[in-house]
């Protein structure tokens, strides 16, 4: 079933909440203070299963000037405007400015009620007709359909429903593929269940058992459960009207404004750079203007930053301004936004995020020429060429705001030089080092690539055939250690001294001290006979010539199946306590003996 949210726009007393009502058979106002004045105060819903596969949710909005912030709370989440202007009354104050607001928003879908065609002549609906017609030209509800109702009577209603129908199977489905996010434009506690809010799911799914998180306060909690005007449900998609009760937050902990979304994810932001459109009507405006900034269910004080000119900004003229924003809020680049003047509080325009992490130390000239290679190319492209040297998945939708099947989005203009700089740093290091099998990874790293993840370097690595890499070293597939003659002979003692000791061995550094060249040379033969197997660490203090492991382990294999002690291994082998227990160990974690209490096991290693 596809889910589209109509949205009611138009003035005070036009009769928006008894069209809702004479459309769905549901009374929107829920105030007290609504009955009793007779107007819309806060937002209203309700819903409509129009066709077999189609659902309407409606959010009713108020007309009033003083409560336009509450219908911009509810407007942001809407797929379809009903416009609704009342039989000889024509286009009124509000008419307008929710009609700004709706196109500011980037709708393209809507339907036109003339309501209280009961109380017209035909002249008197004839007349409004053309004058709304006048009113919409060269506008997104220019061929919008308009149909004449009576919500007392009835008249036209089932015309108003076929063209809403008409309307939605236009306009484009919420993504459900995408991240959730839900807007809050309702909190509330009840008892028995806890704390409930409300929203239209702009994007993505949302499952009962599911971790959320709240922005921007960043307070976590989890879906107790879910409902779908009104009617439980195990899930929630994309363009619903969805009621969420969550479990581990308090209702007083909760606001219009905030925003669930997935945990960990998303970052809030207190700076905006747009493409801002002021409307034909408004003031110019300054730069450092003072306004009040909408987006979702979400109201902040904002400065606007002129960044092609510091001259005033002409009504009617788009330009890209930065938003500085009193209070951080979620907000991803290609959302909309509507800006209302400080005082008095009246739309004067509004427009799309184009960047909503953007750098902050940058010239005005330079922000704006950015702005513009974001309009063309879009922002992941441009973030991805002002990163060091990439960014991950995780950080491109935290960025862009877009679902990544990729983990990792080189910076391939940064990373281009790599191939030359990083052969001619090892060139250099076994220049340096002769005796060194290879360069650390991690100096490598640092001296190559400072500052990057650490798996970029072996990514990179990769795609160099002549480059080998050997554990947490690097070479060249062309180095050789080269040994100098002194070396070469110092390697041979190193080695006869440990092969002629057996098991029991001398210290490491009584035998380094006996290979006739200096300590730390001879650490490095050291290192070279390690790695090539000839001989065996223990332990920090223990080295054993690999031939002496060998025999050992040939010695044991016949005692297979026999349980022995650490006395019973000394016997066996002559050695001391100090060498039996490391060795013991050793063998322990080669799987040729295993530990059973105080006493140990050969194990058969044709078994094993």
């Amino acid at each position: 079933m596809r889910h589209i949210i109509v949205g009611t726009a138009g003035h005070i007393d036009h009769g928006k909440t008894a069209l809702v009502k004479a459309l769905t058979g549901a009374d929107t106002d829920r105030l007290a203070e609504e009955k009793r004045r007779g107007i819309s105060i806060d937002l209203g819903f309700a819903h409509l299963d129009i066709a077999r596969d189609l659902r309407l949710g409606f959010i009713d909005v108020p007309g009033h000037e003083r409560f336009v912030k509450n219908m911009l709370a509810g407007a942001s989440g809407i797929d379809v405007v009903l416009m609704v202007v009342a039989a000889g009354e024509s286009v009124m104050p509000q008419t307008r400015e929710h009609f700004e607001i709706c196109r500011l928003l980037g709708l393209q879908h809507g339907v036109i009620a003339i309501t209280k065609a009961d109380l017209a002549d035909a002249d008197t609906l004839e007349l409004t007709r053309m004058e709304i017609e006048e009113f919409v030209a060269g506008s997104f509800l220019e061929k919008a359909q308009i149909i004449s109702v009576s919500s007392v009577t009835g008249a036209g209603i089932p015309e108003l429903r076929q063209a809403l129908i008409d309307a939605a199977s236009h306009a484009a489905a919420k993504d459900a593929s995408s991240y959730f996010r839900l807007p809050v434009d309702r909190s509330f506690s009840m008892k028995g269940h806890g704390s409930v809010v409300t929203g239209t799911l702009v994007a993505g799914t949302l499952n009962v058992e599911d971790e959320v998180q709240l922005l921007p306060s960043g307070k976590r909690a989890r879906v107790r459960g879910l409902q779908i005007h009104g009617a439980p449900s195990n899930r929630a998609s994309a363009g619903e009207r969805t009621a969420v009760n969550l479990s581990g937050v308090d209702s007083v902990e909760i606001h219009r404004g905030m925003t669930l979304a997935p945990p960990g994810l998303f970052r809030t932001t207190d700076c905006v750079d747009t493409m801002f459109e002021l409307i034909h009507g408004a003031h110019p405006m300054k730069h450092r203007a003072p306004v009040h900034f909408h987006a979702g269910t979400a109201e902040v004080e904002a400065e606007a930053r002129l960044l092609a000119s510091l001259d005033p900004m002409k009504p009617g003229s788009r330009a890209h301004v930065r938003f500085l924003l009193r209070e951080p809020l979620l907000i991803l680049p290609g959302d909309r936004f509507i800006v209302r003047m400080f005082s008095p509080v009246v739309t004067i325009g509004g427009g799309i995020v184009l960047d909503a992490d953007p750098p902050r130390r940058v010239r005005r000239a330079q922000l704006d020429r950015r702005l513009g290679e974001i309009e063309k190319q879009g922002l992941a492209p441009v973030a991805i060429a002002e990163s060091a040297y990439g960014l991950t998945g995780a950080e491109l939708i935290a960025r862009c705001g877009q679902r990544s099947a990729e983990h990792w989005h080189e910076n391939k203009a940064k990373t281009a030089s790599f191939k030359t700089t990083a052969r001619t740093m090892l060139e250099k290091y076994h220049k340096e080092n002769p005796l060194m099998a290879g360069m650390p990874k991690e100096d490598l790293r640092n001296a190559a690539l400072p500052g990057s993840p650490a798996f970029l370097l072996d990514e990179l690595l990769r795609r160099l055939p002549d480059v080998k890499i050997e554990g947490d070293l690097v070479r060249l597939a062309s180095h050789r250690i080269s040994l100098k003659t002194d070396e070469s002979e110092a390697t041979q003692k190193i080695e006869a001294l440990f092969r002629e000791a057996g098991l029991a061995v001398p210290s490491t550094a009584e035998v380094l001290a006996k290979s006739g060249i200096e300590a730390a040379r001879a650490r490095t033969l050291l290192q070279i006979l390690l790695k090539d197997r000839k001989l065996i660490k223990i332990s920090d203090e223990l080295v054993f010539h690999a031939s002496a492991i060998d025999a050992l382990r040939a010695d044991l294999a016949p005692r297979a199946g026999t349980k022995f002690s650490v006395a019973d291994f000394k016997t066996w082998t002559g050695i001391s306590r100090k060498y039996a227990i490391p060795l013991l160990e050793f063998l322990d974690r080669e799987h040729v003996t295993r530990r059973d209490g105080d006493a140990r096991i050969v194990l058969d290693k044709r078994r094993t």
